[in-house]
């Protein structure tokens, strides 16, 4: 529970309890002012303005909850109100369009940001609470919600009770009664669809006050409201921003590596010219033994590609530079409920970041001839969602320990794997470049809003920082340490 709301029920009780303010001899007592409101009773019985109630039962010692000041006394809340409820009235007829009439209340509109919502209207008005009167909902979902009607004139619905107004009551004294004992209001809700019964609210025991100290309460508790609800907002704005933090921290450091700002720059690493070279060197060997194929040449890196500085003996390479294996989705599976050669799906890459095999079909065993070898996922592979609303773009880190029984694992159609030349490249520094990018690739699905698809050109095309490989191995090293942190 947050501190704001401990100090507000804390606050609360106390006012209730007589505690937040003194008991003034001036102030007369509360069994006088009990007497004057049950003479004003009577006159209004007599005029036929309210109706005779029937008498509520003896407040018993063990009813009372805790102490209050000796001018104040305890009675029963039917005792000292006028109780108006919408079920005492048939349905009436009403309009969502036409305002004519008067405003039409039900549970749902009675609490918006700026109170009570004219939502309804009719012309047949039979239940009428007036401005200052408090409105209770007293049945559905936000049964026990309470508020002071803003309105001249409404008629409430039957799922709400009306407190009506009482030059011997205050009312917002009643409401603050009401906020402090809602837990026990609402643990003695009833019926299949919860709610608040009469007879609930007409026995409910209240401490009254004399008047003048209602008045007091009243001032007291909303001065300290105000405060507690700038803490409240207070402590919502630093709750977001302690769940934003990992996210951003991370994001940040993720950048801070990428640009070269969390290592150093070694003059023993060489430059990552001469480590290029030797890649393509490589490839064109991959190529002639026919363990790779041909790709056509990407265009040159313009200037207006590139996102950011880099260091001195860094270069801008494609992601296609660098790979040994043509960067592509896997292909449509046909599944089997047995076998032991699994498909990753999309799922299988999960939203936390982890790579859950368990989540993964089984791939039906005659179609396994379509699969050459290459196309078993390896250890460092990194996965992207190519499809899917809310999944595409995401990127993951597959290794052998998301792999414990050593199942042959084939990509789905939804799904590319990058392979990155691991002589040369560490690939766990490439999936953090990515993982940089997954904004990005979220956001560049081409076709129609709900048949997106990131394509495997658009992957093997993007912009790349190319690092020393002994730099490559000290920025994953510095993330792998620093990542966990951030969590923590």
């Amino acid at each position: 529970m947050m501190l704001a709301e401990q100090l507000k029920k804390s606050i609360l009780q106390a006012a209730i309890q007589g505690k937040l303010t003194d008991q003034r001899k001036e102030d007369g007592n509360a069994q006088d002012l009990y007497n004057q409101i049950q003479e004003e009773k009577k006159r209004l019985i007599k005029e036929k303005k309210i109706k005779k109630a029937k008498p509520l039962p003896k407040i018993e010692e063990d009813e009372i909850p805790f102490d209050i000041p000796e001018n104040w006394m305890w009675v029963r809340l039917g005792e000292i109100i006028e109780l108006q409820s919408g079920q005492d009235f048939p349905k009436i007829k009403y309009s969502d369009t036409d305002k004519e009439g008067i405003p039409y209340i039900t549970g749902a509109s009675c609490f918006t940001k700026n109170g009570v919502l004219e939502n309804r209207w009719t012309m047949y008005p039979k239940c009428i609470a007036k401005r200052g009167d408090i409105l209770l909902v007293c049945k559905g979902s936000g049964y026990g919600k309470i508020t002071i009607c803003n309105l001249q004139e409404v008629h409430i619905a039957r799922q709400i009770m009306a407190i009506k107004q009482s030059e011997h009551l205050n009312l917002l004294y009643v409401e603050l009664f009401w906020m402090a004992r809602i837990k026990f209001i609402k643990e003695n809700g009833q019926g299949l669809i919860p709610g608040i019964s009469r007879d609930i609210v007409l026995n409910l025991l209240i401490p009254l006050p004399p008047l003048a100290e209602q008045k007091r309460i009243v001032e007291t508790i909303q001065k300290y409201l105000a405060e507690i609800e700038q803490l409240e907002k207070d402590e919502e704005a630093l709750a977001e921003l302690q769940k934003a933090f990992p996210g951003k921290m991370k994001a940040s450091i993720l950048q801070q590596a990428i640009q070269g700002k969390l290592t150093d720059q070694r003059k023993e690493d060489g430059n990552a010219q001469d480590l290029y070279n030797q890649i393509q060197k490589e490839k064109q060997r991959l190529i002639k033994e026919k363990k790779i194929k041909k790709e056509k040449p990407l265009p040159e890196i313009t200037a207006d590609e590139i996102p950011f500085e880099i260091p001195g003996n860094w270069i801008w390479v494609r992601l296609n530079d660098i790979v040994g294996k043509t960067i592509k989705r896997g292909k449509s599976p046909t599944y089997s409920t047995t076998g032991n050669v699994l498909v990753f799906a999309q799922k299988c890459n999960t939203k936390p970041g982890k790579i859950n095999i368990n989540l993964a079909k089984k791939l039906e065993f005659s179609v396994l001839k379509k699969y050459p070898e290459e196309e078993f996922m390896q250890s460092g592979d990194i996965v992207i969602n190519s499809t899917g609303n809310g999944t595409m773009g995401r990127v993951g880190f597959f290794t052998d320990k998301d792999n414990p029984d050593k199942l042959k694992i084939v990509p789905d159609s939804h799904v590319t794997t990058i392979r990155i030349l691991h002589d040369f490249v560490d690939s766990k520094y490439v999936f953090y470049y990515l993982k940089t990018l997954q904004p990005l690739l979220e956001s560049s699905g081409d076709g129609s809003t709900n048949q997106k698809e990131l394509k495997p050109h658009k992957i093997a095309s993007l912009c790349f920082p190319l690092p020393p490989l002994a730099e490559q191995k000290r920025i994953v090293e510095k993330l792998d340490k620093l990542l966990p942190l951030c969590e923590a």
